[in-house]
């Protein structure tokens, strides 16, 4: 689908939705929010995932702003809820009028409402941490509000496309996923006008002090769940292997992936399953290495995770990862596509960190100071307020260089 398309499909959607959503904005304007914000955040729940982590990240920031969270899709665990209760930020959970396609007509109603409830804010604020129904809102908000959307995955720029005009700042959380937009729009004919409107600022994560694991054997982790992209099963592979080869090397496995290691497999290897905050931090600082070998990737918040502890990342070279890591430098790339040269590829490196000891030091240390200049919290904090409470400027590239 090019950019035109996407707007005509995009304003039919809107034509047949026009009843419902103006019904809701006169049950906006009666049934008025009992608290005042200027700032709306648009985010899909509380379940755990890098980019919810993100969100909660961004609400921290601007608290004193007091925001107001809509979460709008059903949660699966809700695995981050207390990362939200933040002083100072009302979250409203919207999911079961707006997340239920037996009644999506009242989806439609409730974009009425909330578009109903920022317009009755001075210099509104919207914004979309990877949330559908940020979407569908911001075609409904009078034409002063700021609308403002990260992104950390290319898969929702088919979708996104039709509100591009709508959107005053797009936000991306890698290089790469910045230049895949900037390359959708040369590919589908988006006006030129819009591409000052994108932005790349990088998330943040702790940065503890630098200290050298000394472990007997290498500790090699994997975090993340259980999906198809993960393909966990190649690191199964790659954990037989090295154990049949009798190489002193150990295996940890964080999140629901159970039911993909092979039970024989399984007995040399530790699987944690799903961690709470201060017990995966604490497998963070017990490695060494943080094995990935995805099909596609953003950037895994845990690979910024280990740099900061100066550990050393070895991944595929999918989405944003070969722009944090470099080959030999501050971890290794596997650039392979197919399977079993994946898994020889990994074993490859494991070994040449096993047998290299002043590499494994060097890459380690120039991890923790990539992390240390790029991953810090006043930057990130710094840089997402200038776009959320800085005000408006005449030129948008003027935003990650002002001081709010």
């Amino acid at each position: 689908m090019n950019y035109k398309t996407a707007l005509i499909k995009r304003n039919i959607e809107l034509a047949g939705m026009f009843p419902f959503v103006m019904l809701g904005k006169l049950a906006g304007y009666i049934f008025r929010l009992k608290t005042q914000h200027r700032i709306f955040l648009f985010y899909p729940g509380a379940d755990f995932g890098g980019s919810i982590m993100v969100n909660a990240d961004i609400a921290e920031c601007i608290k004193d702003a007091k925001p107001i969270i809509i979460f709008s899709k059903k949660p699966k665990n809700n695995g981050l809820e207390q990362r939200f209760k933040i002083d100072g930020v009302r979250v409203l959970d919207l999911h079961k009028y707006i997340d239920n396609k037996w009644l999506h007509f009242l989806n439609f109603f409730f974009r009425g409402v909330i578009a109903s409830w920022i317009s009755k804010a001075e210099n509104p604020v919207v914004f979309g941490g990877e949330c559908m129904f940020f979407y569908k809102i911001i075609p409904h908000v009078k034409k002063n509000t700021r609308c403002i959307e990260l992104c950390h995955l290319s898969t929702w720029f088919n979708f996104s496309q039709a509100f591009i005009k709508d959107m005053d700042v797009r936000i991306f959380s890698t290089p790469q996923i910045k230049r895949e937009a900037e390359s959708q729009y040369q590919t589908n004919g988006v006006p030129a006008q819009y591409n000052n409107r994108l932005f790349f600022v990088d998330n943040k994560v702790d940065l503890p002090p630098y200290r050298q694991t000394e472990n007997p054997r290498l500790e090699v982790l994997f975090v993340g769940r259980g999906a198809p992209q993960k393909r966990v099963h190649l690191i199964a592979a790659i954990a037989k292997a090295m154990h049949d080869s009798g190489s002193n090397v150990h295996f940890s496995f964080v999140g629901d992936v159970e039911n993909i290691i092979p039970k024989e497999i399984q007995e040399y290897c530790t699987l944690h399953g799903s961690l709470q905050h201060n017990a995966l931090v604490k497998t963070y600082d017990e490695s060494d290495v943080l094995l990935l070998t995805s099909a596609w990737e953003g950037l895994p918040i845990v690979v910024m995770d280990m740099m900061a502890r100066g550990k050393i990342v070895v991944s595929t070279a999918v989405g944003g990862i070969p722009d944090y890591i470099i080959e030999g430098e501050t971890g290794f790339l596997i650039n392979e596509t197919e399977e079993d040269k994946i898994v020889s590829a990994g074993v490859a490196c494991l070994n040449k960190i096993i047998d290299n000891p002043a590499i494994k030091t060097r890459i380690q240390q120039n991890a923790y100071n990539y992390a240390q200049e790029h991953f810090s919290e006043e930057k990130f904090c710094s840089t997402y307020r200038n776009f959320i409470l800085g005000p408006f400027p005449e030129n948008l590239l003027d935003f990650q260089t002002a001081k709010v």
